[in-house]
This record gives C-alpha cells, sequence and structure tokens, in this order.
C-alpha cells in the first residue's frame, strides 16, 4: 500500500499531448516522515508518520515522543507491512502519473441546512393552499412510536465529515515541487488536509540525508510537467 499527506492547493487545467484539456486539482504532497513503527509480536503493522513542522511549543509528552526528529504539525498512522525505519521520507515521487488512487478529506461544511439542500428533498407543491411549505420536510411517519428513528433524514448540520473518492486518476507529478495533479476535484477546501492512499505498489521511501531541504521555486507561466502542460489560470 502507498500512501501520503498533502494539502489541497488550487484547481487548474492541463493539456494532455494531443490537445485534450483536463481540469486537475493540485496537491502539494508531503514530504512526510516515519515517526514511529509500530508492532504487533515481531511483525510490522503499521507507521506513524508526521507531516509540516511548527514552530510552536508542543506538549513535553510530543517533544519526547519525536524527540530526535522535527516538530511535526499532523501525525497520522497507517497500516502497512513494507519494512521501513524511523526517521525515512516519504516523498511525492512514490507515485506516478497514470495510478489510481483514493482521496480522503473533510468536505466543506455548511452549515445548518434543510431538507431540500441536505438531502434533496422534492418539497411541497407552491400553490393550491400550501401556503409556506414549498420547503417542509413533511411527515416523518406513523404516529404511536413516540420517538424519531435513528437516520431520519431531517435538517442539520451539513458538511464538515470525512468523504473519500475513489479511484481518481493522477495526471502528472513534480518531484521538484512535491506536487501532485489529480484528476478533476477532490473533498474539502483549500489548503485543507488530504489523504492519497491506494492498495497497490511499494512506498518509495529515503533516508532522511537522502533528502535535500526544499528550495522556494517561483510558478512560471506554461511549465512543463512531465509532458503536460500547465495553464496557471485557477477554474475552481
Amino acid at each position: 500500500m502507498k500512501f501520503i499527506l498533502g494539502r489541497k492547493l488550487d484547481m487548474t487545467q492541463v493539456f494532455r499531448p494531443d490537445g485534450a484539456v483536463i481540469p486537475v486539482t493540485r496537491i502539494q504532497a508531503g514530504p512526510i516522515t516515519v515517526t514511529q513503527i509500530k508492532k504487533q509480536g515481531n511483525d510490522q503493522v503499521a507507521v506513524q508518520v508526521g507531516f509540516e513542522t511548527t514552530g510552536k511549543t508542543l506538549s513535553k509528552a510530543i517533544q519526547g515522543h519525536l524527540s530526535g526528529l522535527p516538530m511535526f504539525r499532523v501525525l497520522k498512522e497507517f497500516q502497512t507491512t513494507q519494512p521501513v525505519k524511523r526517521g525515512d521520507v516519504i516523498l511525492a515521487d512514490t507515485f506516478v502519473a497514470g495510478e489510481l488512487i483514493n482521496v480522503t478529506g473533510t468536505s466543506k461544511g455548511k452549515g445548518f441546512a434543510g431538507v431540500v439542500k441536505r438531502h434533496h428533498f422534492r418539497g411541497g407543491p407552491a400553490s393550491h393552499g400550501h401556503k409556506d411549505n414549498l420547503r417542509a420536510p413533511g411527515s416523518i411517519g406513523a404516529g404511536g412510536v413516540q420517538r424519531v428513528f435513528k437516520g431520519m433524514r431531517m435538517a442539520g448540520h451539513m458538511g464538515d465529515e470525512q468523504v473519500t473518492v475513489q479511484n481518481l486518476e493522477i495526471v502528472a507529478v513534480d518531484t521538484e515541487k512535491n506536487e501532485i495533479l489529480i484528476k478533476g476535484a477532490v473533498p474539502g477546501a483549500r489548503n485543507s488536509l488530504i489523504v492519497l492512499k491506494t492498495n497497490a505498489g511499494d512506498l518509495v521511501v529515503k533516508a532522511a540525508e537522502e533528502v535535500s531541504a526544499p528550495e522556494e521555486v517561483v510558478a512560471e507561466t506554461g511549465t512543463d510537467v512531465e509532458g503536460v502542460e500547465e495553464k496557471t489560470e485557477v477554474i475552481a
């Protein structure tokens, strides 16, 4: 299984060599660092990884847990039996263009919403004696039970929940900027945390000393990303 953490940057569009226009989402993918190896007996069953360093003072427990490593803003656990070492780094090049991945994010919060917006109810008639009844929920069932069944579709808090979209295509991987271009939209607001994961393949793991410090890159118009020309205009 392959995985990485990232931030959703924005949506744009790229051109394939045949001239086709592909809408894509740019993801700042990694780097992530292995902070803990979790074992069951003598077998590795999971790893904990850290993403994004922070200058804030963390609790002494977290400081001790990350001793010898940078102080990370995000810690997350993934199940994997692939042997890795504490301090190993995973970059965007663990994925390749053409792969199908599952993307998990937190959907945009939409506050308290009615049944028409939240559950796509049709609503009532707009005329013939139905005053102020167009978007009303209507009956919720027969009486006698004296309670509302769990899961009843009613008005309430909408959005701000974990959403996974499966089988999205990776259009291109920019190893210099550690960015991944994914075809179509992914859940979440701009700069929200994104998890990219696929059940196939092995992680590309590098030792910390093999990874050079990231350099500031200035965006250029018409940059070529592995045979794909990027258009800088943001469309969403």
